[in-house]
């Protein structure tokens, strides 16, 4: 009797989704977007807060990238803010439904583009104090998903340039090295911190802007926006020797 052999398709595939941890800064505190799930027949986590996010469409999303930046663009208004991969996660019980795969990203967007988004889909969707979050139950592992970005965001600050990411241009210095410190949930060393800045050249200088200081500041803006500058050793907390 001749062996049977070739490869045998599941008969179920994983569900692919895609989850987006979206951070601003409003009123002095980092805040994430959190959207209601609905209380639909059969809808997992009916009302119960998440992150926003959805399954991939494959006739929309050629990467998850494109699916990231749809579900970013849905919920904020906000076309191309900078977004990062965090991880993927996935097994048998994170979803009810099935076998689940979901690609984490984060993003980073200014307070006033959300603003300035006319179309901005919140009707189910709230900003929450990051700090608030940390306390909260998500649906799904959708806590564990927003404690990791959450590390990995605070712990990239301390040696790039992302805080900048989330400023609208032109900003001045003082206002970054400020972002530095609502991210991070401690004061930075201000010794220095201009020298860093202007050293790494990832800033260009837009002239003078208006400001209640005796003394116009110069203004900033981002050479480059497709991913952040590296500095050689991390950020001190003030009055660290």
């Amino acid at each position: 009797m001749k062996k049977q052999t070739g490869i045998h398709l599941p008969t179920h595939r994983p569900l692919t989704t895609v989850d987006v941890v979206i951070f601003t800064v409003k009123e002095d505190q980092l805040q994430v977007l959190l959207v209601q799930r609905g209380s639909a027949d059969q809808e997992p986590f009916p009302g119960c807060w998440a992150l926003p996010g959805g399954f991939v469409n494959v006739a929309q999303d050629a990467t998850l990238l494109d699916c990231a930046l749809r579900k970013l663009h849905e919920k904020t208004g906000v076309q191309a803010p900078y977004l990062e991969q965090v991880g993927s996660w996935g097994g048998a019980g994170r979803d009810p439904r099935g076998w689940s795969a979901t690609h984490v990203y984060f993003a980073l967007v200014p307070w006033q583009e959300v603003q300035a988004a006319a179309h901005t889909n919140v009707s189910d969707a709230q900003w929450f104090a990051a700090e608030k979050c940390i306390t909260m139950k998500l649906a799904f592992d959708h806590h564990e998903l927003f404690q990791a970005t959450l590390e990995r965001l605070r712990s990239k600050v301390e040696y790039t340039s992302l805080p900048a990411f989330l400023l609208p241009e032109p900003f001045t210095l003082p206002q970054l090295q400020h972002m530095y410190e609502v991210v991070l949930g401690r004061p930075v060393d201000k010794s220095g911190f201009r020298t860093r800045m202007l050293a790494a050249e990832f800033l260009q200088e837009v002239g003078t802007v208006q400001s209640d200081a005796p003394r116009a500041p110069m203004g900033y803006r981002l050479q480059h926006r497709e991913a952040p500058v590296y500095f050689p050793r991390t950020f001190s907390p003030r009055g660290a020797k």
